[in-house]
């Protein structure tokens, strides 16, 4: 058989008998560098099927599972994938990405279409494409899921083209988005909140720019660091048991007198008595109170520096 060759971009509609053979279209170009505007000028250059030709191919697959059959029916609908792909822009996933993706879809939608219900494949594969998409969106569009059960899919993408205004959802809008997409009104301002906010990379960027802080610096725990364990370790060694061996080697006196002045804080952090106090308690100088205090002091530091050796 001769096949029918094509030199110009508009190609005629085949007869049933050549569109059931997939040697009919031209075959997808080897872009190597190719871009994505060479992908969709080619899918917008494959001929579209007629009502006829599109059931004697799916008829065939679904008899004899022609893959070349299958073939022609998903080059025939590229560019319906491109079309709807188009829609999903503004999410932020590059539009080759969800081309590929509905892709997908409409090769499951060919796989499962069954002419002899008497839809069209278009009608049919549009809701595969759509899932398809959908599905990679909510996988990708954030690092953390923000879609899960089916009443928050919905709600994520119909949220934006619902809204009034590009500004915050005011109490009654909230109310009226909530009854229109049969959702709660406190899911309809978290996911606002959620589609409002961004990802931020944790470690921030590489450039050199020393005034530049990334979140990693807020999380960071010092107090694990290893040197400042052991200090920490330390402080809690000389201000617990070694302390109160220390204290036990005083005089009664000494020791209140320390007591008093260091380790018993008032709530602006200074000892409850003075060296006047004291002095008055005891029947002393306010002087004789300080080389007392001093005495004790240096005998406790000789006794903690002997410990820690």
């Amino acid at each position: 058989m001769v096949q029918k060759k094509f030199d110009k971009p508009t190609m005629q509609r085949l007869p049933v008998a050549q569109a059931a053979t997939a040697s009919a279209f031209p075959m997808l170009p080897t872009l190597g560098v190719g871009t994505l505007d060479s992908y969709i000028a080619y899918v917008n250059r494959v001929p579209m099927l007629s009502a006829a030709e599109e059931l004697h191919l799916a008829q065939e697959f679904r008899r004899t599972e022609n893959v070349d059959a299958a073939k022609t029916l998903v080059l025939s609908h590229l560019r319906l994938v491109v079309s709807v792909a188009r829609q999903y822009l503004g999410y932020g996933i590059p539009h080759a990405d969800l081309i590929q993706e509905g892709n997908i879809g409409l090769m499951k939608a060919v796989k499962r279409y069954d002419p002899n219900n008497g839809a069209r494949l278009v009608s049919y594969a549009i809701h595969w494409i759509k899932a398809e998409i959908h599905e990679y969106i909510l996988k990708n569009w954030r690092l953390v899921k923000t879609a899960t059960t089916k009443a928050q899919r919905k709600l994520f993408f119909n949220l934006r083209s619902n809204k009034p205004t590009l500004s915050a959802l005011t109490p009654s809008e909230v109310d009226a988005l909530a009854k229109a997409l049969d959702v709660k009104g406190s899911d309809v301002k978290e996911m606002e909140m959620r589609l409002a906010g961004g990802d931020i990379a944790l470690e921030g960027d590489d450039s050199d720019d020393e005034s530049a802080y990334a979140p990693i610096q807020w999380l960071a725990d010092n107090t694990q660091e290893p040197t400042a364990r052991i200090a920490s370790a330390e402080a809690d060694a000389l201000q617990g048991p070694r302390l109160d061996q220390a204290l036990m080697s005083l005089d009664e006196r000494s020791r209140n007198i320390v007591q008093s002045r260091w380790l018993a804080m008032d709530a602006e952090g200074n000892g409850t008595k003075t060296l006047h106090d004291l002095a008055a308690e005891y029947g002393i100088s306010a002087e004789r109170v300080r080389q007392i205090e001093t005495a004790a002091l240096k005998k406790m530091r000789g006794l903690l520096e002997a410990q820690a050796a």
